[in-house]
């Protein structure tokens, strides 16, 4: 039995890990970077290691410190959670060669799948229904004409995908002959940079799909059970967002289809552990496979809620060499389950990845709701590894009972500090079409994102947070003032003037005023007034009746900016200086950097002409690329930055001038 579990992960997942390890008396191990110091997970584990550095090239996917940690804290097994080395073959045999115990499938199985046109062939030779497609591995294969020819075998739509890789990188969707060569040409050059490796394949692109998988597991001792199916068709950028178990377009007869190819896929690796066999489906039902992912997913929760099998249990339990528990053996799902990722993302900007700290994270605590998290209130959120902050997962007798818990957990959260997506979360859970379950892998092409945002701010909701801003910010500097602190605001012999403040709300800006005189409250937002009635209020609480209704706001105020968060929603407000420096002030022109992140590369050379769209700098930030493009035609009058060189949000990249200017 594995008595030291060193986990090769972090965040979340590694928080996942040591839960299910305390339950089973398995002292655990983590690993940390410079970035991942004061993270959560690191303070749950028996003990830790400290890798020096941040990039994950030279911490969590260095198999040498990894395996050295292990040594030095006698850690008798590896858990690699999913990413950074879950799926490296030669990662999993260093440490079979060591004496330490991988927990996942054989070093074979994963270097079987690590190819996606092997490990076609091989589905394909197991019975497992396998879309047409070909490969391009070379330059020669570029070759216009084979390419050409290739193609109607296939059959328009195309889907051009990378060989080694995922998430959406090296990939790109192909409808003509004019489209394919250049499609060819820059999926390989994306996959050479992201995976060291440019070969493509083409195959055939199903339309309007769903995208399935099955949750398999096997043990040693040669038995492979499948644990039913999750949906996973709300992505965006090929990237999951919202998973859910069992899926609306499978009955039993489909699910039984589905677990027979699945099991198949599996014994065709002499799989042992957890894996997940993804497909495509069709609108008429018909699946094709797609990949195995050799590793726990992150959406394994939902499984879990279903059918009540802790997975990592499991997992430690098959790595251990026992036999698979015996209630995985007539499994039976019941209910419904439902899981969100909350990103630290723009998404109005484009999904932007966001980083900084994170003031408040607090997830509210009631039944049906687990909430698995990377962070807290206090951490900070880098640009070195993936934005998600927590997943949100709700379980309900119905679906439509797993949704309302979410979208309710998601309005009680508390997340101050950085930017999310959880208002286009909640925007999905609620839009009729997804409450139908009538759902596929273009859903957010079909509903754009601007329009699902959960409540947008109106401009009631709005004024009313402004002024509920301003009265707890004047509620902090009474409690703080040395001369009659008891003393109620507005009592003077005098009437006294208006206190004004003016907030930003995005590229709104709300002035408010406000006046105590003697215990009589006026107030007014762009110069509406409201009526307003005071029950209690401090820094971080108001309580008020306003226009006739009376609710609790709870506030947070960190330098300039305001959180606001009531039953209206949230709002965060940014508090305009009355005198600004003139010296923060940027040229007109200049492309500002959208988020920290690492400059990638400069497209244009100063006194280049350029028209709107011009891609002028590329930024890389959380394992994705963002194109800062030239808003307007003009000239580039400077570039400011290098390749290599980190920046920080709002720098200042380079400056287009207009043709007007």
């Amino acid at each position: 039995m594995i008595t030291k579990l060193l986990i090769a992960n972090r965040g979340e997942i590694a928080a996942r890990i040591i839960r299910s390890a305390r339950a089973m008396n398995i002292a655990t191990v983590a690993l940390y970077s410079d970035a991942d110091s004061d993270a959560p997970y690191v303070l749950q584990s028996d003990e830790s290691v400290h890798l020096p550095g941040t990039a994950p090239a030279d911490t969590y996917l260095r198999s040498d410190l990894v395996l050295d940690a292990a040594a030095r804290t006698g850690a008798d097994a590896v858990h690699p959670g999913y990413g950074f080395l879950s799926e490296k073959a030669d990662f999993a045999r260093a440490c079979a060669q060591a004496g330490v115990v991988f927990v996942g499938p054989s070093p074979e199985a994963i270097g079987a799948m690590g190819s996606k046109i092997a490990a076609k062939d091989m589905m394909r030779a197991a019975g497992v229904p396998v879309l047409p497609g070909a490969t391009v591995q070379s330059e020669q294969d570029e070759d216009p004409a084979l390419l050409l020819s290739a193609a109607p075998e296939i059959g328009y739509p195309l889907l051009v995908k990378a060989a080694f890789g995922g998430g959406g990188r090296g990939m790109r969707i192909v409808r003509t002959d004019g489209e394919l060569l250049d499609a060819v040409s820059s999926a390989r050059r994306e996959a050479a940079a992201a995976f060291g490796d440019g070969t493509v394949f083409l195959e055939k692109f199903v339309e309007a799909p769903r995208h399935i998988e099955v949750q398999i597991f096997g043990d040693r001792h040669g038995t492979l059970v499948h644990l039913g199916e999750r949906e996973c068709s709300i992505q965006r950028r090929y990237q999951k967002i919202i998973e859910e178990a069992p899926s609306t377009a499978v009955d039993e007869t489909l699910r039984d289809e589905l677990g027979r190819a699945a099991v198949a896929a599996g014994k065709a690796l002499a799989y042992e552990g957890a894996g997940t066999v993804e497909f495509v489906m069709a609108q008429d039902g018909s699946f094709y496979f797609l990949e195995v992912n050799t590793r726990l997913q992150v959406e394994h929760p939902v499984t879990e809620l279903v059918t009540g099998i802790d997975l990592v249990r499991a997992q430690l339990l098959v790595a251990s060499g026992e036999p698979l528990p015996s209630e995985m053996l007539n499994c039976s799902p019941r209910g419904h389950a439902l899981e969100v990722r909350l990103y630290a993302e723009d998404v109005a900007a484009g999904f932007i990845p966001a980083s900084g700290a994170l003031t408040t994270l607090k997830f509210p605590d009631f039944d049906g709701i687990r909430v698995d998290a990377g962070f807290t209130s206090g951490s900070r959120v880098s640009t070195f590894y993936d934005p998600m902050l927590a997943k949100v997962i709700g379980y309900g007798a119905t679906r439509d009972e797993a949704c309302s818990r979410v979208a309710r957990a998601l309005r009680e959260t508390l997340v101050h500090g950085v930017t999310t997506n959880r208002d286009l979360l909640i925007g999905i859970l609620g839009e009729p079409e997804f409450r139908s379950g009538a759902i596929d892998t273009g859903y957010l092409e079909r509903h754009p994102p601007a329009l699902l945002m959960a409540r947008p701010e109106s401009p009631e909701v709005t004024r009313t947070h402004a002024l509920v801003a301003a009265l707890a910010a004047q509620a902090g500097r009474r409690a703080q003032t040395a001369v009659l602190p008891g003393l109620p605001p507005g009592w003077r012999t005098l009437p006294s003037h208006d206190q004004t403040v003016s907030f930003e709300v995005g590229a709104d800006r709300v002035d408010v005023s406000y006046r105590f005189d003697r215990g009589t409250l006026t107030a007014a937002a762009d110069g509406r007034s409201a009526d307003v009635r005071i029950v209690g209020a401090s820094a971080t609480l108001v309580d008020a009746e306003i226009d006739g209704i009376r609710r609790r706001y709870r506030v947070k105020c960190v330098g300039a900016t305001h959180y606001v968060d009531s039953s209206l929603g949230s709002s965060t407000l940014s508090e305009v200086e009355r005198f600004p420096d003139p010296s923060v002030v940027h040229e007109v022109g200049s492309l500002l950097a959208p988020m920290p992140a690492s400059v990638v590369r400069v497209e244009v050379d100063e006194g280049a002409a350029v028209s709107a769209g011009t891609p002028i700098v590329v930024l890389e930030a959380m394992k994705m690329q963002h194109t800062v493009r030239a808003p307007a035609d003009g000239v580039v009058a400077a570039i400011l930055v290098t390749a290599g060189q980190q920046v920080d949000s709002g720098q200042a990249l380079a400056i287009v001038h207009g043709d007007n200017e």
